[in-house]
C-alpha cells in the first residue's frame, strides 16, 4: 500500500463538498486496498520532508492563495522528485499568480454557470481513469470554464458538449479532466465534483480512483 495526504485548505471560496470528498476517498483506500489517507487543512504539511512521505497528493477543492512561496517550492520538488499529483474541481481556481501550478494542474478555472444536466464524452476510451465510463456520461455539475483549452499539452480523458447546455465559453474544444507527465511526476485533474452526491456516485468515484491509481504509478 502507498500513502495519499488529502489537502483541501481553501484562501477563497470554500465548497460544501469538501468533508464528502475526503471520507469519499479514505473508503476507496480501504476497498482498494491500495492506499492509506493522511488528510489536512494545515498549509505547514507542505513541506519537502513531510511530502516524501506520500506517492500521491491530492488537492480537494483548494482555492485562493493558499499556499506560500516556500510550500509552493516544496511542491515543486516533490512533483520533481516523481511524486503524483491529483486536482479535483476547484483546484484549478488556487495560486493563480503562479505559472508553474497552473501548468501542474492543466489549466486555470474562469467562470462557470449555474449547475445543469450535462453529456460527457469519453475521449480516451482505452485510458484506465476513464475505462469504465459510459460512452455518453449524463451528469449534473458545475461547468468549468478555463482560460484555454489545454489539449496540447495533455491527455485529455472527458469533454463536454457545449451545444447541450448553456454557459460554456470555449467552444467545440471544452475540456474537463485529464492527465499528463509533468516536470518529472504525473498529474491527473478532474473539474467534476462540486456536490456531495459525487462522491457517492460509483461512476465519479471509480473515475477518481484511477486518477490517484495512475498518478501513483500503478495503472
Amino acid at each position: 500500500m502507498f500513502s495519499v495526504l488529502v489537502f483541501s485548505k481553501t484562501a477563497g471560496y470554500r465548497h460544501e463538498s469538501i468533508p464528502a470528498g475526503i471520507e469519499s476517498i479514505k473508503r476507496l483506500g480501504i476497498s482498494s486496498s491500495a492506499f492509506t489517507v493522511d488528510a489536512s487543512e494545515d498549509a505547514s504539511v507542505i513541506n519537502i520532508e513531510n511530502l516524501s512521505r506520500y506517492t500521491v497528493v491530492i488537492f480537494l477543492q483548494t482555492s485562493g492563495n493558499f499556499l506560500d512561496d516556500d510550500q509552493l517550492a516544496s511542491l515543486q520538488s516533490y512533483v520533481r522528485g516523481g511524486g503524483g499529483f491529483v486536482g479535483i474541481h476547484c483546484a484549478a481556481d488556487g495560486l493563480k499568480r503562479d505559472t508553474w501550478y497552473g501548468e501542474l494542474v492543466g489549466a486555470v478555472f474562469t467562470d462557470h454557470p449555474k449547475p445543469q444536466p450535462g453529456i460527457l464524452t469519453i475521449e480516451e476510451r482505452s485510458h484506465p481513469i476513464v475505462s469504465r465510463l459510459p460512452d455518453k456520461w449524463e451528469w449534473f455539475d458545475e461547468w468549468y470554464n478555463f482560460d484555454a483549452s489545454p489539449r496540447t499539452n495533455v491527455t485529455v480523458l472527458l469533454s463536454i458538449n457545449e451545444e447541450l447546455y448553456q454557459g460554456g465559453t470555449m467552444g467545440k474544444d471544452h475540456p474537463l479532466a485529464w492527465c499528463r507527465e509533468f516536470d518529472g511526476g504525473r498529474s491527473f485533474y478532474t473539474s467534476l465534483g462540486h456536490f456531495d452526491e459525487a462522491y457517492e456516485n460509483e461512476d465519479f468515484t471509480s473515475h477518481l480512483l484511477n486518477g490517484i491509481l495512475w498518478a501513483a504509478g500503478k495503472l
